[in-house]
């Protein structure tokens, strides 16, 4: 088991990565001292979470449990109404802690909720799925989805610890394991040529789900992340490197209504970007090959939803990270090397597009 230590100026926290880390939990609880806790969960892990309140129990906290519709549908301002409506059914007090344990979607409604409940208590996440160890659970970010935008609503609030277990993801389905990796992609080919090499070397065993392999990838993402976010911690300039591939991605999500998974989308808005960026002679062929290869290799393959060229359009158009209309786009100049704020023409914009999803 490895342990990193985030440090923005929204606080600083432990990171505690590899089999058996739930074993830290107690220890946390001793570090933590609150006074009260609720455990948020979603309906696919309601037996880990209750191990977790197990564990609490150890570390003399009891927790009451409530669980939301593990659905993209629970990232919005009604889900979170329930949530705060149950911290104060269950008097979650200001010396009180959150624990989300689930995916990406508890992580981001659980951290608005304890970002907001009595104007913000403790959070611990416990990641139960690779794409949320590697990414959401470290940054701070919380939110839910608008009517319209993915993410539109929400704070930073950055968690007093970070748990995440190998072990919880030999139960993950297949297909949501294997989804995951378009974040990993997304290091690699913008910010991590070492670790681009790495998976592709070391991909028979991540796809077998070894625990030391998977332990090594994990560390390296969160570390990127860990640096990026230290560096940004608001997302006003180097934060935006972790949006690549998200500008297309955010786009597809919103178009099939939340249908298309989120690693899913980020993997074809990474292959939009890379195209994107070859229209505009920033990269070249053997990169957007080897992105195509890699992505392949982990299951994500080409073939996309229909969807309107139109909405997407005009989706795009609407990304929460435009100013003034504009939309700043990033993209790879090199494996392993992207650049943030390129403004372009909507006219290859829509003309990628429309070989993307045809």
């Amino acid at each position: 088991m490895v342990r990193l230590i985030v440090d923005t100026p929204g606080g600083t926290y432990p990171v505690h990565i590899g089999q058996g880390a739930l074993k830290e939990l107690k220890p946390t609880m001793a570090r933590l001292e609150p006074t009260s806790a609720v455990i948020i969960t979603d309906s696919n892990v309601i037996p880990l979470a209750r191990s977790v309140g197990k564990l609490l129990k150890g570390a003399r906290v009891k927790a009451a449990i409530y669980a939301v519709p593990a659905a993209e549908r629970s990232k919005s301002l009604a889900a979170l109404g329930n949530v705060l409506a149950f911290m104060e059914r269950k008097r979650l007090d200001r010396g009180g802690c959150v624990i989300a344990v689930g995916g990406g979607t508890v992580g981001d409604l659980a951290g608005l909720a304890a970002a907001t409940w009595l104007r913000g208590v403790q959070l611990v996440a416990v990641p139960t799925t690779l794409l949320a160890m590697v990414d959401s659970s470290i940054g701070g970010k919380t939110g839910v989805n608008g009517l319209r935008m993915k993410n539109a609503i929400g704070t930073f609030w950055q968690p007093a610890a970070v748990i995440s277990d190998v072990d919880c993801l030999a139960t993950l389905p297949r297909n949501r394991y294997r989804e995951a990796f378009a974040e990993v992609v997304k290091y690699a080919v913008a910010m991590d040529r070492g670790l681009f090499e790495v998976l592709h070397k070391d991909s028979e065993r991540l796809l077998a789900r070894d625990a030391d392999a998977l332990e090594a990838v994990i560390m390296s993402c969160a570390t990127a992340k860990a640096l990026v976010v230290a560096r940004d911690e608001r997302d006003h300039g180097p934060r935006a490197l972790l949006n690549y591939g998200h500008t297309a991605a955010h786009a597809l999500e919103a178009t099939s209504h939340f249908r298309v998974s989120h690693g899913r989308a980020v993997a074809f808005g990474m292959r939009v970007a890379a195209r994107v960026a070859l229209t505009l002679d920033l990269c070249t062929d053997r990169l957007v090959n080897a992105q195509d290869e890699m992505l392949s290799t982990y299951g994500l393959p080409e073939a996309t939803p229909s969807a309107s060229l139109d909405r997407m359009m005009a989706m795009i158009a609407t990304d929460k990270k435009a100013r003034r209309g504009r939309v700043a786009w990033v993209l790879p100049r090199r494996i392993g090397y992207a650049e943030a704020g390129h403004v372009v023409p909507r006219g290859v914009v829509r003309r990628v597009l429309r070989k993307a999803i045809a």
